[in-house]
This record gives structure tokens, sequence and C-alpha cells, in this order.
């Protein structure tokens, strides 16, 4: 465990997430109310933490004195700004923001999800008939990454012969400190990203169609860069956290033998489902604002332009607001979760990862009867996804 400068964690150190103690720090910090700081090392000027549902919620709301436009994971601050701000729909505020909302909104609603329902199952009974043979999955690898990537390719205007490819680059962008992706850096990965829609921009110029990326385009507001910086942003957010909840999916199943044959008896429990997939799995482990003012949140005193960082899979399990957190409970009713976060930054794509994932769980309980984990869950180690590495798993099918 890496120590910052006061002798306290760093709690911008990848290796306190890359294994199940986490759970145990983050229900520790959030039952205490902690608002912890971690000086210079992972972040340059250092950042505090929020953990507990509460404080999380107050960091998070509408008309909290915090903005996203320095950027929003550990590394940035007032001092160290995302050069993104105030272009790229997820650091940015005010009119510019709700302008992107307009804008990008509708491709990822809830009208757009219904629309895409058929290619979604398609996509999800096509991955799953591959693995009918054989005895062990890796869901990681094999099934979690397609489901969300078929969706948002589909939406930018992808295609299908390159999502692989794609896939890939999300992989090293989100999870370059795990070393399963060393073969480039985070940032080598973006510009890879965006070099690949560089060229898509210019086919699309001279060809529309009805993808997102024609709709940025038309949008006078934008400019080259800002279009640029939203397919990445859409990609990325679209695909990197909502695999880990399909992975995750898997490892509630075997961890709950009672899961599946529920879903088959009642399947209203799916939408139910879905929402304690989301706050068990919690993929967006932290997001970033920076304090416009002074304020106080659970006693301490944040001075305005330090960086606070609200990490959510500790909201989700903050036993003063769920009941037995560490369980997965496909019947938890009510389910305040924050795993799509809160407020204006309430993640634009919620309706689609929810559809993908009712998707998922309804095909998964019409054709196997019974999920096993073959190996340990090996995790990420990172410190912005809270996500599988690898989960090997055998599937019983229904005959």
């Amino acid at each position: 465990m890496i120590l910052d400068p006061t002798g306290e964690a760093d709690f911008g150190d990848p290796d306190l997430y890359a294994t199940t103690a986490r759970h145990a720090m983050w229900a520790s910090l959030a039952a205490a109310d902690r608002v912890a700081w971690t000086g210079p090392g992972s972040s340059p000027s250092g950042f505090w933490s929020v953990f507990s549902h509460e404080a999380c919620g107050k960091v998070l709301a509408p008309q909290a004195p915090f903005t996203s436009e320095y950027g929003m994971m550990i590394g940035f601050d007032a001092e160290h700004a995302d050069r993104a701000g105030g272009r790229m729909l997820v650091v940015t505020d005010g009119d510019r923001h709700s302008r992107l909302r307009r804008t990008i909104g509708p491709f990822l609603s809830r009208a757009k999800a219904a629309a895409l329902h058929s290619s979604i199952e398609a996509e999800t009974r096509a991955l799953l008939a591959l693995e009918r043979d054989e005895p062990v999955v890796d869901v990681a690898a094999e099934i979690g990454p397609g489901i969300p990537a078929a969706a948002v390719c589909e939406i930018l205007g992808v295609p299908p012969e390159d999502r692989d490819y794609l896939i890939g680059l999300t992989n090293h962008a989100f999870a370059g400190s795990d070393a399963s992706f060393d073969e480039m850096t985070p940032s080598e990965a973006h510009s890879e990203i965006l070099l690949y829609f560089s060229d898509l921009i210019e086919e699309r110029r001279s060809a529309p169609g009805e993808d997102l990326i024609s709709a940025l385009l038309q949008d006078p507001g934008l400019s080259p860069d800002e279009v640029l910086m939203n397919c990445d942003n859409v990609l990325i957010g679209g695909n990197e956290t909502t695999r880990h909840a399909v992975i995750g999916a898997f490892h509630a199943a075997a961890d709950n033998p009672d899961f599946l044959p529920a879903l088959v008896a009642d399947a209203e429990l799916i939408g139910t489902a879905v929402e304690e997939v989301i706050r068990w799995t919690s993929p967006a482990m932290h997001v970033l604002r920076v304090a416009t003012e002074d304020v106080t949140i659970a006693g301490q005193t944040i001075e305005k332009g330090a960086a606070v960082a609200a990490w959510l899979p500790a909201a989700g399990r903050d036993r003063r607001v769920f009941e037995d957190p560490d369980r997965f409970d496909f019947a938890r009713r009510p389910n305040r979760h924050l795993g799509f976060g809160v407020g204006t930054h309430h993640c634009l794509g919620a309706a689609l990862a929810r559809v993908e994932l009712a998707i998922l769980l309804r095909v998964l309980a019409e054709t196997v009867t019974e999920v096993a984990v073959a190996e340990e869950p090996q995790w990420l180690r990172s410190n912005l996804v809270q996500g599988y590495r690898q989960l090997r798993v055998g599937l019983k099918w229904k005959e």
C-alpha cells in the first residue's frame, strides 16, 4: 500500500482495489463518515475522498458548489485541468453541458434503447450460443465486452468489423494501470481512439447518416475537436462500465443459485435485479469534482479549488442505507444506489445500460440453469473502474 506524505493511505493507489479487501476498507470509511486527505502522489496536488452515501450525494448534488470542468478522475484538479474541460460532455457544466446533452441525449435515451432492443438481444443470444460447447468460459473476455460494444458502436455508426479493435483500445484507455493492459498507456489508447474517429468523422462529413457522429457534425456550435472528444466520451462511457456490470451479473448468478430460477418464475423481478446488479458491481469507482467555494462535508472544510473524489462503490455498500450490503439481493427494494451518479451528471447512458442488462438477465434465465465459478475472479488493478480481468465460469445449459 502506498502512503501519502501525511502517512494516510493514498486512495489513488490502484493496488488498494485489486482484491475484495477493498469492500471492508470502504465499509469502514463509509461508516465513519470519513473525509480523507491524500497528499500529492497519485494526484499532483492531492485530493479529498468521501465514502458515505450521504457525503457522495452531497458532492454530486445538482446545486452543490463543485464543478466537473477541471476533470472527472484522480490526477486532475484546479491547477492541473483536463484539456477537454468545457468541451466534452462529462467535463462540462452549465449551458454548455445542457447543449451537449440535447445533442447526444436522444441517441442514449429510453426510446433509442427500445429501438435497439432487437439488435441487443440478437447480439446477446449470439455471444452465449458461441460458448455452448465450452466447458469453461471467461466471461470477461468472451461475453462482457460484446454486448455494450454492439450497442454503442451502432449508435456511433462504427462498422461491426471495427468493434473488437475499439474494445481493445477501451481496455487500455480505462484499465491502463493493470498489467493485462500494458501494451500501451491510457493516453496512447485515447490517442488511437481519436485517430480512428478522425477518419470516421471525415467519412460522415461527405456521407452523413442517422448516427450520433452525423448529429454532432450538424451542430454549428461544436468545433471539430469537440466532435472528436465527444465521440471518445460516448465510446468509453458506453463500453467500459457496462461491460463489468454484465460480467458481474454472471458472478452474481454463480454466488446465488436461486437467482436465475427466480427470474424464470417471475419475470417482473428483472427490473429490480438490474438495479441490484448495478449497485453490487458499481463499476464506476470514483468521480472527481473540484470545489468552487469553501464547503463543509461531513464536518470537514474543503477549500475552494480542492479536488474531491466520491467513491461510488463505498456509497453503494453503506450499511446505513443498504441492509446486508455485501449480499446480492435480486429483490432489494428500495435501492437508492449511486451507480449512475446523481444530479446533472447522472449517467446519460443509464437507460441503455439498463436495457442491456435486462436483456442479458432474461436471455440468461431462458437458456442457462446454473452458473458456477471455475476459478477465483481476477480483478482489475485500477482506481477508476471496479471490474474484472478474468471471470471463468461453467455454464449449465437448458436442453
